[in-house]
Formats: C-alpha cells, sequence, structure tokens
C-alpha cells in the first residue's frame, strides 16, 4: 500500500485573480465612497427624496456597511488566506456578516423602496437586497451547523451580490452609450426616463450573471471533486478491478 502526499496549498500568486480583485474593489470604493464622507447630501451621487430627512443618513450608513462588506470580502474568498490564517478568516467573516453585509442589506431594502430612479430600478433594488440579506444569512447559518461545504456555496453568492454593485456602474456605461441616441425617439425626448433605463440595465443584469458566473464555478469545482474521489472499495495506489 502507497501512501498519498496531502495536495499542495497553491500560493496566492498561483491564484491570478486574487490581485485583479483587490484592486478592482480598492479602485471602486476610492472613487464612491469618499462623497459619502463629508455627509453632505450635496455630495451624494443617489438624488434623495423631497421631505425624506431620514434617506442621507441611512444612505451613508448603507454604503459604509457595504465598504466593510466589499472589503471583507476579498479575504473571505482568497483560499491561501483562508487554509493559512483560520482565526483571520473567522474575524473577517463576522465582520463582513455583521457589520458588511446583514445591515447593508437591510438599509439598501429601504433605499431601494424610496429610489427616485423609477419603479424597474426599485424593484431590482428590492430583490437584489433581499437575495443579499437571505444568501448571507443562509451561509451563517450552515456554518453554524458545521455544514461548511453548503456554507462556502451559500457565501460565495453572498459575495457575488456584495460585488454586483461594481459590476452595474461598469454595466452602465454601454448602456448609456447605447440608449443615448434614442432618447428623441424610443424615450420621446425624456432623458431622465433614459437614465433610469440605463440604469435599471445595470442593477438587474449585475446581479444575474454574477450569480450564474458563481453557480457555474460552484458545480464545476463539485464535479472535479467528485472525479478526484477514488472509487468505492480502492486502495491508494492500487487500481479497482473491471470486467
Amino acid at each position: 500500500m502507497t501512501s498519498t502526499a496531502p495536495p499542495r496549498q497553491k500560493t496566492w500568486w498561483r491564484r491570478p485573480w486574487i490581485a485583479p480583485l483587490m484592486m478592482v474593489v480598492a479602485a471602486f470604493l476610492a472613487f464612491s465612497v469618499p462623497p459619502y464622507l463629508t455627509l453632505d447630501p450635496a455630495h451624494s451621487r443617489l438624488e434623495p427624496p423631497p421631505g425624506n430627512d431620514l434617506y442621507y443618513p441611512l444612505l451613508v450608513a448603507h454604503v459604509l456597511c457595504g465598504t466593510v462588506a466589499m472589503a471583507t470580502a476579498c479575504f473571505q474568498v482568497w483560499p491561501a488566506f483562508r487554509a493559512r490564517h483560520r482565526t483571520g478568516h473567522r474575524i473577517t467573516g463576522r465582520v463582513y456578516v455583521y457589520a458588511g453585509a446583514l445591515p447593508a442589506g437591510v438599509l439598501g431594502l429601504y433605499i431601494g423602496w424610496h429610489t427616485t430612479a423609477g419603479p424597474s430600478v426599485l424593484v431590482a433594488n428590492l430583490v437584489g437586497s433581499a437575495l443579499w440579506v437571505v444568501t448571507t444569512a443562509t451561509g451563517l447559518w450552515m456554518a453554524r451547523r458545521r455544514r461548511y461545504d453548503e456554507h462556502r456555496r451559500w457565501m460565495s453568492r453572498s459575495f457575488a451580490l456584495a460585488m454586483s454593485i461594481a459590476l452595474s456602474r461598469v454595466i452602465n456605461v454601454p448602456a448609456m452609450i447605447v440608449l443615448t441616441p434614442q432618447v428623441d425617439t424610443a424615450f420621446g425626448g425624456n432623458e431622465v426616463l433614459m437614465r433610469n433605463t440605463a440604469t435599471s440595465i445595470g442593477v438587474w443584469l449585475s446581479p444575474l450573471l454574477l450569480l450564474l458566473l458563481t453557480d457555474w464555478i460552484l458545480e464545476r469545482r463539485k464535479a472535479g471533486a467528485r472525479r478526484a474521489v477514488p472509487p468505492r472499495g480502492a486502495v491508494a495506489g492500487v487500481p479497482v478491478a473491471t470486467g
């Protein structure tokens, strides 16, 4: 009987997506967050609804909690950090859940309900925020029950939803480029309607694409893990007889 060595953990530079992911998150946060640190509603990127004095403080809280979520999420999906720093993984995981995703998702329900960007964006924001809360809470519940494989799957979906805000901003650019020439035709000269439509494309499409990509990756890994498991009755180093 021969023994097999445990698989070696890949070093960080063999995960080519880690560094670009962190750079994208840092760039997005550096661009999006500073206007809200002034606590001046005039600098808000989202138009507060008239007469709602609660909207802007809750929007700032949502942005800050979302910042915590996006920053800590990068460490949650980093395999080397998860494998070598178990305590750090648990700490950043708790920060992600309790100071990031859950409060940001709950606040997102209020922000989404009071959006001035039209009904399509309203529904998209409510659906996205609700899904973020549900996937995060389910991932936490799975961890507490020590069902760690399912925990990783649900937290991967939570991560995808956390990052969808950044992708929506990217999608909005080509959406605006495509729709702008149609202002006088499809939108009857209403530029606000055109901008709201472009925004709705981003907020609907970004979580859908990232969730589909995440589940595709999860299924590929699951299939790969099944292929790596030796058939029942096999002994290490000895093939199973067939025929």
